[in-house]
């Protein structure tokens, strides 16, 4: 998949342009979550892909101008030695979205499919069991009232070397490269294979596979959020007119004298 070239997502988007449909986006996303609130919608929206893929950074995009008190964003660490012995849907059930509510992923379920897998955290005989039965999960889900989007950010091998040699020297970054992520990177074909049956088995009438283009990082961040702004209808509920209401007067209040211990004004 990520041999097929896209010259049309190769080519630069100025920033101007980016911020400026970023910004539109965000005054939609705006209106859906007022709506979501309002209808009482229960929506997942699961972000997977390879290390370097951008799924922090659409998630990030996505969510910058909501609540997160409506727009939850879940990533789980590794389990723990309890969350390992119970039924493994356990672990991802009290993390479904209620009733207005918004949950992302950031990585999910799908790690028994993924990482679990290639890495050998989990026997080949359980990740079979996992792409048998998930499938009839997510049919249980979206039976429930759950609207459940699931996302695959597809980065090229030259683009992912690119990005991790990136967080090497950069102290911002350095957090997102972990041990595990280099053994990982050197695994691309046996990632390629979990992901191709990850696909045929789990890719469902209703619960599909939506693969989003991520080499052009600003790209794939706006068409992922207009994607999911085209799969949920909503409209911009009515609210009356907001005015800031009167202040009330100082009466006997005086500032206080008090020595505040201020921030220096280094800038």
């Amino acid at each position: 998949m990520s041999s097929v070239k896209n010259h049309a997502l190769e080519s630069k988007l100025k920033r101007k342009d980016y911020e400026k449909e970023l910004a539109r986006l965000h005054v939609e996303l705006v209106k859906l979550q007022l709506w979501i609130v309002h209808s009482r919608l229960k929506v997942c929206i699961l972000f997977e892909g390879r290390d370097g893929a951008g799924k922090g950074g659409t998630i990030k995009a996505l969510t910058e101008r909501v609540s997160p008190r409506i727009f939850r964003v879940v990533a789980l660490p590794a389990p723990t030695e309890r969350e390992k012995s119970q039924l493994y849907a356990q672990r991802y059930l009290p993390l479904l979205p209620a009733a207005g509510e918004v949950v992302i992923f950031d990585r999910s379920w799908y790690n028994r499919a993924g990482v679990e897998r290639v890495m050998g955290f989990c026997t080949e005989e359980e990740a079979k069991r996992f792409l048998n039965v998930a499938p009839l999960f997510e049919k249980f889900v979206v039976e429930s009232g759950v609207m459940l989007l699931k996302y695959w950010l597809e980065v090229s091998p030259e683009e992912q070397t690119r990005r991790l040699e990136a967080r090497i020297d950069d102290g911002r970054k350095i957090w997102k490269l972990s041990d595990m992520d280099l053994k990982s990177y050197s695994r691309w074909h046996d990632y390629s294979r979990a992901r191709d049956e990850m696909f045929l088995a789990t890719d469902t009438p209703w619960a599909p596979w939506y693969v989003v283009r991520s080499d052009n990082k600003r790209r794939a961040r706006l068409n992922a959020i207009s994607h999911i702004l085209s799969k949920i209808p909503y409209e911009a509920p009515p609210r009356s007119k907001v005015e800031l209401p009167k202040r009330q007067k100082r009466g006997d209040y005086r500032e206080a004298d008090y020595p505040f211990k201020f921030v220096p004004e280094s800038f």
